[in-house]
């Protein structure tokens, strides 16, 4: 397949999926080496084995990132820093979508961005919402949920103090209701009492602006 004729067909998609137009290919080894020959030539970026993106000269549908951090594994959602970073929860800029999944962490590095992997068990495996934009839809934890995942996957110790050097802000968006019934379905105390803490950050934050 010439470049011309390729990129006809396939410049109006945010991504290219190997395994999709390879499909009913008799011998795909051809068009392989052809993919490889334009990642070379910068054509294409390779996100992951199978995984390309144009590059920008040729590209017409930017990607999101979002909706790529869900594609490249499956099942998963962004959560933790980056989901906090989109609810305004956190003042920094966060550079990696944090993901968390049911199958094998993993990180993958591009020009396009970094996608980590954090693994989690089934049974934790929910609380997360779609989010579509420019028509590529993707999945993200609620801000509940990404608080949760973060003290429980980062291992870290929670305390007021650890709460205000996060620079927790915007808390009155957190549904408190919401945060402790999340809490008691991970079935696990340290859980509990990590929502315990959060719903007295924003309790003592909410008096202090009175």
């Amino acid at each position: 397949m010439r470049w011309e004729k390729f990129l006809a067909k396939f410049n109006k998609l945010p991504v290219i999926d190997t395994e999709i137009f390879l499909a009913g290919v008799t011998d795909p080894r051809p068009l392989k080496v052809q993919i490889s020959r334009w990642q070379k030539a910068r054509k294409l970026i390779q996100v992951k084995r199978g995984i390309y993106l144009l590059a920008e000269p040729y590209r017409r549908v930017e990607v999101c990132e979002f909706y790529l951090a869900s594609l490249l594994k499956k099942p998963s959602y962004i959560s933790l820093e980056k989901a906090l970073e989109y609810y305004d929860l956190i003042p920094e800029s966060v550079s990696v979508y944090t993901s968390v999944t049911t199958k094998r962490p993993g990180r993958f590095s591009s020009e396009v961005g970094v996608f980590d992997y954090r693994h989690i068990k089934n049974s934790f495996f929910w609380g997360y919402n779609s989010i579509t934009l420019n028509k590529q839809t993707g999945f993200i934890a609620s801000a509940e949920k990404a608080l949760l995942d973060f003290f429980y996957l980062k291992g870290v110790k929670i305390s007021l103090d650890y709460l205000e050097e996060m620079r927790l802000q915007n808390a009155q968006q957190i549904n408190l209701e919401k945060l402790a019934e999340y809490a008691k379905k991970f079935k696990k105390p340290g859980m509990l009492y990590v929502a315990q803490v959060i719903s007295k950050y924003i309790s003592t934050a909410s008096k202090r602006k009175k």
